[in-house]
């Protein structure tokens, strides 16, 4: 399935120059794919920033140490937390990335709903430490290093808020954050753009649908479906799951960041969904469906759905339009959704060590 994804040497010839990136929240889901990518297909060293919380996991890429020849010289780890500023900056004027790829972010909605502190202090106070660090930073480098380097700022397409008609979130969609997690990500945006036009900060910004695949933390809806059907265990599903989400397979983000990092227009932000909106019940019962074959029982899986009590301001609809990034960049989504959810839950029914691990 990798070879329909950009090639090794489509990758190197994005980067070009570009051959010391930063990653910060390396160790989450997205972060993770990313990294994984870079040291499989380019010659780029890559700085891991993570702080390591509950859902961090870098069992992904330590898997690579015994399959990249040059793994220990291409691939650094740092345990960091981006809320401290001094550290931040060390790190920064010691590394000095030519690309950095801010995906560090606490990202459940639930819990931004039971202890939102800690997403004002990750997503908020740690983009601007990042941001004021690399404005001091690029003071330090040569015109040619400065005119190569980029910040990249991955956010969500919940700061949108909800959708309502048949519309599609867009690049110049009004801001309408719901919840503790979209508030603070769209209060990083703004920050992001502020440093952009203040100082000159070389930025590209992607706003981006949920994201699905292997290696994800079971908080997250498809991988809590399948460890809970696989276990026998009940299926919660919030109100009626009549709300619409829009998937996007991780590698597919994956290409889609590359290509705007390194061919996106600076101050430019780019959606990124894959185009396939679905409301969660019927996503479930497709969930279910795969796993009948897979794991049949003597009952149906989807009959262990069981409907609860709806969350807070609960968006009814998400929904992207991928127009900008399809036309500017000539990206598109490789997965649908119906191959990308097979080859998901196949790969949680072959890892469900991994799994059971990460529930306890």
């Amino acid at each position: 399935m990798m070879d329909l994804f950009l090639s090794k040497d489509e990758i190197q010839n994005l980067l070009g120059e570009r051959k010391r990136i930063l990653v910060t929240g390396g160790a989450g889901f997205i972060g993770s794919a990313l990294i994984r990518r870079l040291l499989f297909s380019s010659k780029a060293i890559i700085f891991n920033v993570d702080k390591l919380n509950y859902a961090s996991d870098l069992s992904s890429i330590k898997i690579l140490s015994k399959q990249i020849i040059n793994f220990d010289e291409r691939y650094k780890f740092i345990n960091l937390d981006i809320s401290d500023y001094e550290k931040t900056l060390e790190i920064m004027e010691f590394y000095k990335p030519d690309l950095i790829f801010h995906l560090a972010a606490e990202s459940h909605v639930d819990n931004s709903i039971n202890e939102p502190r800690e997403f004002l202090k990750s997503n908020i106070i740690g983009t601007f430490n990042l941001l004021e660090s690399v404005r001091i930073l690029l003071k330090s480098y040569s015109p040619a290093k400065k005119n190569i380097f980029r910040f990249h700022h991955i956010s969500t397409d919940e700061v949108f808020g909800e959708i309502l008609d048949n519309s599609k979130f867009e690049e110049n969609t009004r801001y309408d954050p719901r919840s503790p997690y979209s508030a603070s990500k769209a209060s990083s945006d703004h920050l992001v753009k502020a440093w952009f036009h203040t100082y000159g900060i070389p930025i590209i910004m992607t706003n981006c649908s949920n994201n699905y695949g292997p290696w994800q933390f079971p908080e997250k809806l498809i991988p809590l479906v399948v460890n809970n059907a696989l276990n026998s265990k009940k299926i919660p599903i919030y109100g009626d799951g009549s709300n619409i989400r829009d998937w996007l397979y991780v590698e597919d983000h994956i290409d889609a960041l590359l290509l705007s990092s390194n061919r996106g227009k600076l101050g430019e932000r780019y959606c990124i969904g894959g185009n396939e909106a679905i409301s969660n019940i019927k996503l479930v019962k497709i969930i279910c469906s795969i796993l009948d074959e897979m794991n049949p029982k003597n009952y149906l899986h989807k009959d262990l759905i069981n409907f609860v009590l709806d969350r807070p301001g609960h968006d009814k609809k998400y929904s992207v339009n991928t127009a900008k990034i399809n036309l500017e960049l000539g990206w598109e989504n490789k997965i649908n959704l119906k191959n990308g959810l097979r080859k998901t839950v196949e790969w949680y029914f072959e890892n469900q060590d991994w799994l059971r691990r990460k529930i306890k």
